[in-house]
């Protein structure tokens, strides 16, 4: 395992950022271990909701975790507003940068990370393979 440290700024989308840094990052499998920071306006896909949710104005990243792959990521989000009032659920396309998001990455070069269809559940989860 090897780690890297991000920092993004302002204006940059929280999931695409990730999703690039894994593929300039040349790795096929990753962990978000935390990250922290500040949104200007997040979407969020609470559970069992077919569709995300838009949340405006000045939001603190509490938690951020998750799994980046070629395929995509599937990243949990947990924010707070300017009232402390708490969102949380998958952190979907427009979760903006207000000030900074400091994230930190697991590289895991021994693994393959896919999304696969499973008909148990519906969605496309995750489907890790050891390298040989």
């Amino acid at each position: 395992m090897r780690t890297l440290v991000l920092r993004l700024n302002p204006g940059d989308d929280l999931r695409a950022s990730l999703d690039l840094a894994l593929k300039q990052g040349g790795s096929e499998a990753a962990f978000v271990v935390s990250g922290i920071g500040s949104l200007r306006g997040a979407s969020i896909r609470f559970a069992g909701a077919a569709n995300a949710t838009r949340i405006e104005g000045d939001l603190e990243i509490l938690t951020l975790a998750g799994s980046l792959s070629p395929d995509g990521s599937h990243l949990h989000v947990s924010v707070s507003d300017a009232a402390g009032s708490v969102f949380g659920g998958h952190a979907a396309p427009g979760c903006t940068v207000r000030t900074t998001a400091e994230i930190l990455v697991a590289w895991l070069p021994q693994w393959h990370f896919a999304r696969a269809h499973d008909p148990a559940t519906g969605y496309a989860e995750l489907a890790p393979r050891a390298k040989a």
